[in-house]
């Protein structure tokens, strides 16, 4: 039996009515502790059943990206540990790599409470956090200290956004900034332009807006850290061809498909019990289930402009090995998960790791990077 299904997760979310962002701050503050703690007991027990628990080891899992080894394509995904509190705890809980961020040059609160609400209905989360974060130079010490780099056992990414105080004019400076207090602490860096909650951040994705951003980056990226641009699901596909252009004059190492939707369409969710109001009333962007079919016709879309050339990053509705393969064959090299994980629990992360094994052998395949694309190859 499940006990996080099954007993866990009801009375959190239904039972107690737990406030999301409330259980988010006290699932990091425990993951927090075990990763300060992590060589000291009881903790070291802890961690160590945690490992045994929900880690799944095996070399058909595994590939390599940039130079980087993924023992597995699963990563948690930007926005769950902003500040790396926990960055090296995600190894112990299965993932293949962790996101970290989105963090800003500038210390910010982030949006106005509430702002993080469950969708019980369509298996989402409506959020409107607003980047709220303790600014770049607090992650770069964060994970500069001696016990967290020793712990960091998989590739750690950055995710970097622009400060909300900071004119959109001025943006390429404010990432700038950014990477320069991080850029020896990321195995690789992410520019957020697509969250739906810092006014006007999306029309950086503009073709000539985010140009000057890449440009300022790269004359930086002297080590050639990885770096990665993050797109939103609600691009025309012409607009997402426009950043596939700009990917290859930036040499860009990949693309991560998809943030967050500001799309309302087709949610089963009348009101949110918070605040009276309906989904369509509250801003931010949502996340999970309604999210899986378009990010996944984004991956698919990029793989066929680029031949399969330039690596995918895929987030979006992953609950299910299903969905992991499903984003896999399309084009994604690695997966992310958030919403998914939070309503799962976290033996999530083993049982799709099992099912793509599965999956591999019901093909015939021998590693997973023969999957990533197998759509395509099969039309």
């Amino acid at each position: 039996m499940d006990i996080y299904r099954s007993v866990i997760r009801p009375i959190l979310f239904s039972g107690l009515n737990v406030d999301p962002e409330w259980a988010h701050h006290q699932t990091l503050h425990l993951l927090s502790w075990l990763d300060r703690t992590s060589t000291q007991l009881p903790s070291r027990w802890i961690e160590s059943k945690i490992r045994s628990s929900f880690c799944l080891s095996d070399h058909r899992l595994a590939q390599t990206l940039w130079g980087l080894p993924f023992n597995n394509p699963l990563g948690l995904a930007a926005g769950f540990d902003k500040d790396g509190v926990a960055a090296g705890i995600w190894g112990s809980l299965g993932f293949g790599f962790a996101e970290l961020g989105t963090v800003t040059f500038h210390p910010q609160p982030g949006n106005p409470q509430p702002r993080l609400f469950r969708l019980l209905y369509d298996q989402a989360v409506l959020n409107r956090m607003g980047f709220n974060n303790q600014g770049a130079k607090a992650l770069a010490t964060r994970l500069q200290s001696r016990e967290t780099r020793q712990s960091l056992s998989i590739p750690i990414g950055i995710n970097l956004g622009k400060s909300k105080v900071t004119p959109l004019e001025d943006a390429s400076n404010d990432y700038l900034g950014s990477f320069r207090d991080l850029k020896a602490c990321g195995d690789y860096f992410v520019v957020n332009v697509s969250s739906p909650n810092t006014p006007g951040l999306r029309s950086l994705q503009d073709a000539e807006q985010l140009s000057k951003i890449l440009h300022s980056l790269q004359q930086e990226n002297q080590a050639q850290k990885p770096l990665l641009v993050k797109i939103a699901p609600d691009l025309e596909d012409e607009a997402i061809s426009d950043i596939l252009e700009l990917a290859k004059t930036y040499q860009l190492a990949g693309i991560i498909a998809t943030n967050t939707t500001i799309s309302r369409e087709g949610l089963r969710t009348q009101i949110i019990t918070k605040t009276g109001k309906s989904p369509t009333e509250e801003a931010g962007g949502i996340s999970g289930k309604p999210l899986h079919k378009r990010s996944t016709e984004v991956i698919r879309l990029i793989w066929e402009k680029t031949q399969g050339q330039l690596p995918i990053i895929g987030v979006g509705g992953v609950f299910t090995a299903a969905d992991a393969w499903e984003k896999i064959t399309a084009g994604a090299s690695l997966i992310q998960v958030y919403t998914g994980w939070v309503y799962e629990g976290p033996g999530m992360i083993r049982n799709i790791l099992t099912g793509l094994l599965e999956k591999l052998e019901q093909q015939g395949l021998e590693s997973i990077s023969q999957a990533v694309g197998l759509q395509h190859k099969n039309d």
